[in-house]
């Protein structure tokens, strides 16, 4: 199929990549598929048929996020779409969601282990209202952590909070809604509007239990990902077209769904 959309993918730059990817696998314990550069990452889209990536970066720390900004801005292209970071703990956070819209970015990955904090604290909610406000993507890390203690940080309870709180918000949840705990993501997402990339999950799923998910959620909001470079851009579509789904499911995952969402962003 053509025009693939992954939607979770992290890369770095050529200078910080193999001191990036081996700090997180030792804290992770999770091998690396790829050595986290953008031509690395460009060569496997290349041999999956993958048309574009969405690059998910993390600020874990505040005075990150201008130097994440210049280096969003020299990678972006027709097929590597750049989200942006900001520290949650950053003073001047609003105004950093403003320069990421005033520059042309489609939105913001945010993750609470890596940045600590609960997706529900009170401080968030102003960040919220400013990511939806200026219309904005949202992608959060939910679910649990390989690399973390499991402290319920992002579960579905405080998902659907956040949803509730901020309606307007363009949340996109990783992992199919929660990652390992999919039982919750059952009892409290399937069926609600918050949109569920499906990264890292199928591996650790039952077909049946993955189907079940996927079929019982508005098939408009689910995204394909993989979360490269931990997990193979092939395995991850090989793993969704296992599930068995219909053709017309398929091409909304692959690809419609992210287009609508990033084209709604102008």
């Amino acid at each position: 199929m053509k025009g693939i959309i992954d939607f979770h993918t992290h890369a770095f730059p050529d200078t910080l990549a193999e001191k990036a990817i081996g700090l997180i696998e030792k804290k992770g314990g999770v091998p690396a598929k790829l050595d986290g550069r953008i031509s690395s990452l460009l060569s496997s889209m290349d041999r999956c048929g993958i048309e574009k990536s969405v690059i998910c970066s993390i600020a874990t720390k505040p005075s990150q996020f201008y130097s994440i900004l210049q280096w969003s801005g020299s990678i972006s292209s027709e097929r590597i779409i750049p989200f942006l970071s900001f520290h949650p703990d950053d003073p001047d956070a609003v105004n950093k969601i403003r320069v990421i819209k005033q520059k042309g970015f489609k939105g913001v990955k945010l993750h609470p282990y890596y940045q600590d904090f609960s997706i529900n604290d009170k401080k968030m909610f102003p960040l919220y209202e400013k990511i939806a406000e200026e219309g904005l993507i949202l992608i959060m890390h939910t679910g649990f952590d390989f690399a973390f203690e499991k402290v319920r940080k992002a579960d579905p309870v405080k998902i659907v909070e956040v949803k509730n709180t901020v309606p307007s918000l363009k949340l996109v949840t990783t992992h199919l809604g929660a990652w390992a705990d999919w039982d919750e993501v059952i009892k409290f997402i399937l069926g609600k509007d918050v949109y569920m990339e499906i990264s890292y999950s199928l591996g650790f799923l039952d077909k049946k239990k993955a189907k079940e998910i996927v079929m019982n959620h508005p098939d408009e909001y689910i995204l394909f990902g993989s979360d490269s470079p931990w997990a193979d851009q092939q395995e991850a579509l090989e793993l969704f077209m296992a599930i068995g789904l219909p053709s017309s499911t398929e091409n909304k995952i692959l690809k419609e769904n992210a287009i609508t969402l990033l084209s709604s962003v102008y």
